[in-house]
């Protein structure tokens, strides 16, 4: 199967060869670990974790090598525990956990290989040493910086002016510096923050030579196949990236460069900077099911804008139960052969379109339903479960899925689901004991509102969604 995926350097859609088909190399830009993430930085890692379960579909589980890292030495973690009071390890150790307790949730499956910063700081300083040998860097007052003037090619991802670059950069005008736009490689640490010998003094890493170092040591030489990330990485972070690895290296950095768009709220950007974040962790506790969060993450096109609510995963959550709703009749039978419909595979080959993938997977839950023999609902069962495996959807069982705990919003304020239909019954059997049968239609027609389906017996009353 061709596979075509938007290469944000060449602004077009590419027919995707790798170098090696038995070794297919990407490298994802992971979190920094100083809080929890916030609902835009899940979006790379539900949209990369697509990209990374097709390529094993298309290329073997085997032949696909997944780095994401963990940036664990940065000023953000250094103030951070500074002003928690706590050792940086303590602070940086218990968000990484929270990190992959919360995506864990989204179903995302693990990298192939996980790198730390930390444990990379002999491959940094080896790169710093061969961008000074090269003339592309230098030492000045206990940093080391890369000199952009020197990379005839820097702006290459961008397409940035100069001007442009040194306002996007907000850079820091310094005196050690050649020029503005010079970046850092090395900076000086003093004692109260993390800091290794090196030629030029006790230091650490600047935030671009890290992402150099570990997608080199884990994806091995250059070039490797995709570099992916959000599309705020795409400078100066990425533009950085390539300069440092291109010019240290004397080879091409990377053969393919995808990023996703923004989550936005309102139309603007969502970001910690802004204070307009909602961050995965809040709503996982709230009761929003993290698979319905992922269903919204894919519910629209990766490199468009994405405008994320509660409502929406809500109605996500409502369309998950359409599909688990239609494996729930047949979930003693056995699936038939696990082969994705050729229309899902096809609509993720063209640039991960899964909002065409979706409603692909409305289409398959549907033949289950029109399916008259078991032959044919096995099929259609098979067809359906792999389709949606592609995008990290339907691994529940049906029955489990329906038992959740989720949350609804009664007065704008979220609520455990269950316990509120259960207590909304009860209700209902009490008013129609005291023959308030307008109370007791009432509540029967406010659950029916939110899908909520009562069925009277002789054992009582029960529900089921619609």
């Amino acid at each position: 199967m061709d596979l075509h995926l938007h290469n944000t350097q060449t602004r077009c859609k590419e027919r995707f060869e790798p170098l090696d088909p038995e070794k297919v190399r990407m490298y994802v830009c992971g979190p920094t670990v100083y809080d929890y993430i916030h609902i835009g930085n899940a979006r790379p890692i539900v949209v990369f974790d697509v990209l990374f379960r097709l390529l094993r579909h298309v290329y073997g589980p085997g032949h696909v090598t997944y780095a994401r890292n963990i940036t664990d030495v940065e000023d953000k973690i250094n103030n951070r525990a500074r002003e928690e009071g706590i050792p940086i390890e303590e602070l940086t150790r218990r968000t990484t956990d929270a990190f992959h307790r919360d995506i864990d949730k989204l179903k995302a499956l693990e990298p192939t290989v996980e790198p730390r910063a930390t444990d990379h700081i002999v491959e940094m300083k080896g790169i710093i040493e061969a961008l000074i040998e090269k003339g592309h860097a230098y030492a000045a007052d206990g940093h080391v910086l890369f000199s952009v003037s020197s990379d005839p090619n820097y702006g290459v991802l961008s397409r940035r002016d100069r001007d442009e670059m040194i306002a996007g950069a907000r850079v820091e005008v310094a005196p050690y510096k050649k020029d503005p736009a010079d970046f850092v490689l090395w900076k000086p640490s003093d004692p109260e923050v993390p800091g290794w010998e090196s030629p030029w003094g006790r230091g650490r890493p600047g935030w671009h030579i890290e992402c150099s170092a570990m997608s080199e040591k884990h994806l091995g030489p250059l070039p490797f196949d995709i570099h992916g990330g959000g599309v705020d990485l795409v400078f100066p972070h990425h533009e950085n990236e390539i300069a440092q690895s291109t010019c240290g290296r004397g080879k091409d950095f990377v053969r393919l460069w995808m990023h996703n768009g923004y989550v936005v709220v309102g139309g603007e950007k969502m970001s910690k900077s802004l204070g307009n974040f909602i961050t995965l962790h809040e709503l996982l506790e709230k009761g929003h099911p993290g698979e319905a969060i992922r269903l919204a993450l894919l519910s629209g096109h990766y490199r468009a804008p994405l405008d994320i609510t509660r409502e929406k995963i809500g109605e996500c959550k409502a369309r998950l139960d359409g599909l688990y709703g239609a494996l729930r009749p047949v979930r003693g039978l056995a699936a038939g052969e696990a082969v994705p419909a050729e229309e899902v595979t096809a609509a993720l080959a063209d640039d991960l379109n899964t909002p065409l993938v979706l409603s692909h997977l409305n289409e398959l839950a549907g033949a289950i339903n029109k399916a008259e023999s078991e032959a044919d609902k096995a099929t259609a069962k098979g067809r359906l479960l792999a389709s949606a495996a592609l995008l990290g959807l339907l691994g529940d069982d049906p029955d489990d899925w329906f038992k959740k705990k989720v949350t609804t919003s009664v007065d704008a304020v979220l609520v455990d689901e269950e316990s509120w239909i259960d207590e909304q019954i009860e209700k209902r059997i009490a008013a129609r004991q005291a023959k308030d049968f307008a109370e007791a239609d009432r509540i029967r027609d406010a659950l029916a509102e939110k899908g909520i389906i009562l069925e009277d017996g002789p054992q009582g009353t029960k529900w089921k969604r619609a």
